[in-house]
């Protein structure tokens, strides 16, 4: 379900795609059932379009691959997770409105 300039990353791929990355990454813990996680995503989209070669943005889909969230100790979905130099830098948990993601990008970014 990822959109424009948005990937799709699973536990193969994770600390290639996010962990390894130049630029900073969000990522999405979500999953197809979570309502709040549809509620969200046009908001990521956004941030992906706005940000698009500044930020790389990536969904993970939490019923597909197991690993990746119990690593971060994923509880709740949705989950965005802020990862810089690969380190979370700063996360967010449950739907939250687009300001909230967007001034945390910024702190990213800057």
């Amino acid at each position: 379900m990822a959109g424009h300039g948005i990937l799709e990353v699973n536990d193969a791929n994770f600390d290639q795609e996010v962990l390894q990355s130049e630029q900073p990454v969000l990522v999405d813990f979500w999953a197809v059932w979570c309502g709040p996680c549809r509620a969200i995503a046009p908001i990521v989209e956004g941030v992906a379009a706005s940000y698009a070669g500044k930020l790389k943005v990536a969904k993970v889909n939490v019923d597909q691959n197991g690993a990746t969230p119990s690593r971060y100790g994923i509880r709740g979905i949705p989950t965005l997770l802020f990862f810089k130099g690969g380190k979370v830098a700063d996360q967010v948990v449950g739907y939250v409105p687009q300001d909230v993601i967007e001034s945390k990008v910024q702190r990213l970014l800057a």
